[in-house]
């Protein structure tokens, strides 16, 4: 399982408006976020369209990938 995945935010309301008795909340259009499977919490940074978040997801996960490629391959010439 990739460390860093993309998921939609979480929709933040912008106002209310009134039909009858009821009230409906509007929100602001999704977002996108980038979830850490490792610490298990979003990243801080939003991405408006998937594309960009998935950019950035590839090249967390790559940086991870290689940091992780690079201290094997120390211990085995140790």
């Amino acid at each position: 399982m990739a460390r860093f995945v993309v998921v939609p935010s979480i929709p933040k309301e912008t106002g209310s408006t009134r039909s009858g008795a009821r009230f409906y909340c509007t929100t602001a259009p999704i977002d996108f976020d980038i979830y850490d499977n490792d610490g298990k919490c979003r990243l801080k940074i939003c991405y408006a369209t998937r594309i960009e978040a998935n950019a950035e997801c590839e090249r967390l996960n790559s940086e991870i990938f290689e940091s992780a490629l690079v201290s094997s391959r120390g211990s085995v010439l140790c």
